[in-house]
Protein backbone atom coordinates (compact mmCIF):
# COMPACT_ATOMS: atom_id res chain seq x y z
CA UNK A 1 0.00 0.00 0.00
CA UNK A 2 1.29 3.44 -0.94
CA UNK A 3 1.27 6.21 1.64
CA UNK A 4 -0.30 9.50 0.64
CA UNK A 5 1.39 11.89 3.01
CA UNK A 6 0.05 15.42 3.28
CA UNK A 7 1.46 18.42 5.09
CA UNK A 8 -1.33 18.15 7.66
CA UNK A 9 -0.09 14.65 8.57
CA UNK A 10 3.41 15.97 9.26
CA UNK A 11 1.98 18.86 11.26
CA UNK A 12 -0.14 16.38 13.27
CA UNK A 13 2.82 14.17 14.17
CA UNK A 14 4.86 17.18 15.25
CA UNK A 15 2.01 18.72 17.25
CA UNK A 16 1.23 15.50 19.19
CA UNK A 17 4.93 15.01 19.93
CA UNK A 18 5.26 18.57 21.24
CA UNK A 19 1.95 18.56 23.14
CA UNK A 20 2.28 15.06 24.61
CA UNK A 21 -1.38 14.19 24.00
CA UNK A 22 -4.32 14.45 21.60
CA UNK A 23 -6.28 17.07 23.52
CA UNK A 24 -3.54 19.71 23.60
CA UNK A 25 -2.42 18.90 20.05
CA UNK A 26 -6.00 19.30 18.75
CA UNK A 27 -6.21 22.70 20.44
CA UNK A 28 -2.86 23.69 18.92
CA UNK A 29 -4.01 22.61 15.44
CA UNK A 30 -7.42 24.23 15.91
CA UNK A 31 -9.39 21.04 15.21
CA UNK A 32 -11.52 18.77 17.42
CA UNK A 33 -9.91 15.91 19.34
CA UNK A 34 -12.21 13.49 17.53
CA UNK A 35 -11.08 14.72 14.13
CA UNK A 36 -7.45 14.48 15.18
CA UNK A 37 -7.89 10.94 16.48
CA UNK A 38 -9.57 9.95 13.20
CA UNK A 39 -6.69 11.50 11.23
CA UNK A 40 -4.09 9.57 13.27
CA UNK A 41 -5.92 6.27 12.74
CA UNK A 42 -6.10 6.94 9.01
CA UNK A 43 -2.40 7.73 8.85
CA UNK A 44 -1.51 4.56 10.79
CA UNK A 45 -3.72 2.54 8.48
CA UNK A 46 -1.81 3.91 5.50
CA UNK A 47 1.56 3.26 7.13
CA UNK A 48 0.57 -0.21 8.31
CA UNK A 49 2.31 0.38 11.66
CA UNK A 50 1.56 2.17 14.91
CA UNK A 51 3.01 5.66 15.05
CA UNK A 52 2.25 6.34 18.72
CA UNK A 53 2.67 4.41 21.96
CA UNK A 54 -0.77 5.08 23.43
CA UNK A 55 -0.12 3.39 26.76
CA UNK A 56 2.40 6.04 27.75
CA UNK A 57 1.68 9.41 29.31
CA UNK A 58 2.62 11.77 27.88
CA UNK A 59 1.82 10.17 24.54
CA UNK A 60 5.04 9.12 22.80
CA UNK A 61 6.01 8.35 19.24
CA UNK A 62 6.90 4.80 18.25
CA UNK A 63 10.10 4.13 16.28
CA UNK A 64 8.11 4.56 13.06
CA UNK A 65 6.56 7.74 14.43
CA UNK A 66 10.00 9.16 15.24
CA UNK A 67 11.06 8.50 11.67
CA UNK A 68 8.03 10.50 10.50
CA UNK A 69 8.87 13.26 12.99
CA UNK A 70 12.36 13.59 11.51
CA UNK A 71 10.77 14.02 8.10
CA UNK A 72 8.37 16.65 9.51
CA UNK A 73 11.26 18.56 11.14
CA UNK A 74 13.08 18.57 7.82
CA UNK A 75 10.21 19.53 5.51
CA UNK A 76 7.97 21.84 7.55
CA UNK A 77 10.62 24.54 8.19
CA UNK A 78 11.30 24.65 4.44
CA UNK A 79 7.57 25.04 3.76
CA UNK A 80 7.37 27.81 6.36
CA UNK A 81 10.33 29.59 4.76
CA UNK A 82 8.73 29.26 1.32
CA UNK A 83 5.45 30.71 2.59
CA UNK A 84 7.35 33.61 4.16
CA UNK A 85 9.17 34.20 0.86
CA UNK A 86 5.90 34.19 -1.09
CA UNK A 87 4.34 36.56 1.44
CA UNK A 88 7.33 38.86 0.99
CA UNK A 89 6.90 38.78 -2.77
CA UNK A 90 3.22 39.62 -2.42
CA UNK A 91 3.76 42.56 -0.10
CA UNK A 92 6.86 43.78 -1.93
CA UNK A 93 9.34 43.32 0.92
CA UNK A 94 11.44 40.70 -0.89
CA UNK A 95 12.37 39.82 -4.44
CA UNK A 96 15.23 39.81 -6.91
CA UNK A 97 17.18 42.84 -8.13
CA UNK A 98 19.88 41.90 -10.62
CA UNK A 99 21.52 45.00 -12.08
CA UNK A 100 23.44 45.44 -15.33
CA UNK A 101 25.66 48.52 -15.69
CA UNK A 102 26.46 49.96 -19.09
CA UNK A 103 28.25 52.92 -17.50
CA UNK A 104 31.72 51.71 -16.45
CA UNK A 105 32.36 54.58 -14.04
CA UNK A 106 29.04 53.91 -12.31
CA UNK A 107 30.41 51.11 -10.16
CA UNK A 108 31.99 53.65 -7.79
CA UNK A 109 28.75 55.61 -7.53
CA UNK A 110 26.45 52.58 -7.21
CA UNK A 111 28.15 50.70 -4.37
CA UNK A 112 27.25 53.29 -1.67
CA UNK A 113 23.68 53.23 -3.04
CA UNK A 114 23.48 49.44 -2.69
CA UNK A 115 24.89 49.60 0.84
CA UNK A 116 22.04 51.90 1.88
CA UNK A 117 19.54 49.77 -0.06
CA UNK A 118 20.71 46.57 1.67
CA UNK A 119 19.94 48.00 5.10
CA UNK A 120 16.42 49.02 4.06
CA UNK A 121 15.60 45.90 2.01
CA UNK A 122 17.60 43.01 3.53
CA UNK A 123 15.37 40.35 1.93
CA UNK A 124 15.93 41.51 -1.67
CA UNK A 125 18.51 39.43 -3.55
CA UNK A 126 20.91 41.94 -5.16
CA UNK A 127 23.50 41.12 -7.80
CA UNK A 128 25.52 43.20 -10.29
CA UNK A 129 26.55 42.20 -13.78
CA UNK A 130 28.77 44.42 -15.92
CA UNK A 131 26.51 45.28 -18.85
CA UNK A 132 29.53 45.61 -21.09
CA UNK A 133 30.05 41.88 -21.43
CA UNK A 134 26.58 41.11 -22.87
CA UNK A 135 23.59 42.83 -24.44
CA UNK A 136 21.95 44.38 -21.39
CA UNK A 137 18.63 45.51 -22.88
CA UNK A 138 17.72 42.14 -24.44
CA UNK A 139 18.67 40.56 -21.09
CA UNK A 140 16.26 42.96 -19.36
CA UNK A 141 13.45 42.00 -21.74
CA UNK A 142 14.16 38.29 -21.16
CA UNK A 143 14.06 38.84 -17.37
CA UNK A 144 17.69 37.78 -17.01
CA UNK A 145 18.38 41.10 -15.25
CA UNK A 146 15.94 43.49 -13.56
CA UNK A 147 17.51 46.93 -13.96
CA UNK A 148 19.99 48.42 -16.43
CA UNK A 149 21.94 51.60 -15.70
CA UNK A 150 22.34 53.31 -19.07
CA UNK A 151 22.84 56.71 -20.67
CA UNK A 152 21.20 55.62 -23.93
CA UNK A 153 17.38 55.34 -23.61
CA UNK A 154 15.63 53.30 -26.27
CA UNK A 155 12.01 52.92 -27.32
CA UNK A 156 11.42 49.34 -26.22
CA UNK A 157 8.02 47.73 -25.57
CA UNK A 158 7.42 47.01 -21.89
CA UNK A 159 10.54 48.91 -20.78
CA UNK A 160 10.59 52.19 -18.83
CA UNK A 161 13.56 54.54 -18.48
CA UNK A 162 13.57 56.43 -15.17
CA UNK A 163 15.78 59.52 -15.11
CA UNK A 164 18.43 59.30 -12.39
CA UNK A 165 20.50 62.44 -12.86
CA UNK A 166 22.29 64.71 -15.34
CA UNK A 167 26.06 64.84 -15.54
CA UNK A 168 28.77 66.53 -17.60
CA UNK A 169 31.70 64.69 -19.18
CA UNK A 170 34.78 66.82 -18.38
CA UNK A 171 38.33 66.92 -19.68
CA UNK A 172 41.05 65.95 -17.18
CA UNK A 173 44.77 66.61 -17.64
CA UNK A 174 47.91 67.12 -15.60
CA UNK A 175 48.34 70.67 -14.33
CA UNK A 176 51.46 71.15 -16.49
CA UNK A 177 49.79 69.89 -19.68
CA UNK A 178 49.67 72.48 -22.52
CA UNK A 179 45.89 72.16 -22.79
CA UNK A 180 45.57 73.19 -19.14
CA UNK A 181 45.89 76.79 -20.31
CA UNK A 182 42.61 76.62 -22.25
CA UNK A 183 39.21 77.60 -20.81
CA UNK A 184 37.47 74.73 -22.60
CA UNK A 185 38.44 71.83 -24.84
CA UNK A 186 37.23 71.20 -28.40
CA UNK A 187 37.37 68.05 -30.51
CA UNK A 188 40.40 69.32 -32.44
CA UNK A 189 42.40 69.58 -29.21
CA UNK A 190 42.48 65.78 -29.00
CA UNK A 191 44.51 65.38 -32.17
CA UNK A 192 48.00 64.25 -31.22
CA UNK A 193 46.92 63.33 -27.67
CA UNK A 194 47.02 60.00 -25.87
CA UNK A 195 43.46 59.47 -24.65
CA UNK A 196 43.07 57.27 -21.57
CA UNK A 197 39.67 55.55 -21.32
CA UNK A 198 37.90 52.69 -19.63
CA UNK A 199 38.08 49.36 -21.52
CA UNK A 200 34.77 49.99 -23.27
CA UNK A 201 33.79 50.04 -26.95
CA UNK A 202 33.90 53.53 -28.40
CA UNK A 203 30.15 53.79 -28.96
CA UNK A 204 29.65 53.65 -25.18
CA UNK A 205 32.24 56.32 -24.32
CA UNK A 206 30.91 59.89 -24.13
CA UNK A 207 34.10 61.38 -25.53
CA UNK A 208 33.69 59.46 -28.76
CA UNK A 209 29.89 59.34 -29.11
CA UNK A 210 29.32 62.99 -28.19
CA UNK A 211 32.44 64.74 -29.50
CA UNK A 212 35.19 62.97 -31.45
CA UNK A 213 33.20 60.67 -33.73
CA UNK A 214 30.78 63.41 -34.96
CA UNK A 215 33.79 65.72 -35.54
CA UNK A 216 35.75 62.91 -37.24
CA UNK A 217 38.71 63.50 -34.96
CA UNK A 218 41.05 60.67 -33.97
CA UNK A 219 43.48 60.97 -31.04
CA UNK A 220 47.09 59.91 -31.56
CA UNK A 221 46.49 56.80 -29.45
CA UNK A 222 44.03 55.30 -26.97
CA UNK A 223 45.19 53.69 -23.76
CA UNK A 224 42.78 51.74 -21.58
CA UNK A 225 42.64 51.32 -17.81
CA UNK A 226 40.06 49.42 -15.75
CA UNK A 227 40.01 51.63 -12.65
CA UNK A 228 39.34 55.35 -12.27
CA UNK A 229 42.22 55.62 -9.80
CA UNK A 230 44.62 54.22 -12.40
CA UNK A 231 43.33 56.62 -15.08
CA UNK A 232 43.92 59.56 -12.75
CA UNK A 233 47.38 58.27 -11.82
CA UNK A 234 48.35 58.10 -15.51
CA UNK A 235 46.92 61.57 -16.14
CA UNK A 236 48.81 63.03 -13.17
CA UNK A 237 52.00 61.47 -14.57
CA UNK A 238 51.31 63.27 -17.85
CA UNK A 239 50.97 59.97 -19.74
CA UNK A 240 47.83 61.20 -21.44
CA UNK A 241 44.52 62.99 -20.98
CA UNK A 242 41.07 61.66 -20.17
CA UNK A 243 37.38 62.51 -20.13
CA UNK A 244 35.38 61.46 -17.08
CA UNK A 245 31.95 62.27 -15.58
CA UNK A 246 32.00 65.35 -13.38
CA UNK A 247 30.94 63.38 -10.30
CA UNK A 248 33.91 61.04 -10.73
CA UNK A 249 36.46 63.88 -10.73
CA UNK A 250 34.83 65.91 -7.93
CA UNK A 251 37.92 65.49 -5.71
CA UNK A 252 40.62 66.21 -8.30
CA UNK A 253 39.12 69.66 -8.92
CA UNK A 254 40.83 70.70 -5.69
CA UNK A 255 44.15 68.96 -6.41
CA UNK A 256 47.12 70.89 -7.72
CA UNK A 257 48.10 67.85 -9.81
CA UNK A 258 45.14 68.13 -12.18
CA UNK A 259 42.99 70.53 -14.14
CA UNK A 260 39.45 69.88 -15.30
CA UNK A 261 37.89 71.73 -18.20
CA UNK A 262 34.47 71.64 -19.90
CA UNK A 263 34.14 70.01 -23.30
CA UNK A 264 33.22 72.70 -25.87
CA UNK A 265 32.41 76.28 -24.98
CA UNK A 266 28.80 75.40 -24.04
CA UNK A 267 29.76 72.21 -22.21
CA UNK A 268 28.21 68.79 -22.72
CA UNK A 269 25.35 67.40 -20.63
CA UNK A 270 24.38 63.75 -20.48
CA UNK A 271 21.64 61.89 -18.62
CA UNK A 272 21.74 58.61 -16.79
CA UNK A 273 18.69 56.35 -16.61
CA UNK A 274 17.50 53.23 -14.82
CA UNK A 275 15.82 50.93 -17.32
CA UNK A 276 13.28 48.51 -15.82
CA UNK A 277 10.37 46.41 -16.97
CA UNK A 278 7.11 48.33 -16.63
CA UNK A 279 5.63 45.81 -14.18
CA UNK A 280 8.66 45.96 -11.87
CA UNK A 281 8.57 49.73 -11.65
CA UNK A 282 5.64 49.49 -9.21
CA UNK A 283 7.58 47.36 -6.73
CA UNK A 284 8.40 49.39 -3.59
CA UNK A 285 12.03 48.28 -3.44
CA UNK A 286 12.56 49.20 -7.11
CA UNK A 287 11.21 52.69 -6.54
CA UNK A 288 13.40 52.99 -3.45
CA UNK A 289 16.57 52.03 -5.32
CA UNK A 290 15.89 54.59 -8.04
CA UNK A 291 15.28 57.26 -5.38
CA UNK A 292 18.49 56.39 -3.50
CA UNK A 293 20.50 56.34 -6.73
CA UNK A 294 19.39 59.85 -7.64
CA UNK A 295 20.07 61.16 -4.13
CA UNK A 296 23.59 59.71 -4.05
CA UNK A 297 24.45 61.14 -7.45
CA UNK A 298 23.30 64.61 -6.45
CA UNK A 299 25.29 64.34 -3.24
CA UNK A 300 28.44 63.53 -5.21
CA UNK A 301 27.92 66.41 -7.59
CA UNK A 302 27.45 68.86 -4.72
CA UNK A 303 30.47 67.61 -2.78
Amino acid sequence: MKMHLELRHLKTVRAIHEAGGLAKAAEQLNITQSALSHQVKGLEAQAGVELFVRRSKPMKLSAAGLRLLRLANKILPEIDALEAEFNGLRDGSSGRLHIAIECHACFEWLFPVLEKFRKIWPDVDVDIRPGLAFEAMPALQKEEVDLVVSSDPENLPGISFSHLFDYSPVFVAAAQHPLAQKDYIDAEDFRGQTLITYPVERARLDIFSQLLTPAKVEPASVRQAELTAVILLLVASNRGVSVLPDWVVREVKYSSDYVTRPLTKEGLTRQLFAATRDDDLEKPYMRDLIRLAGEEARRLQEA
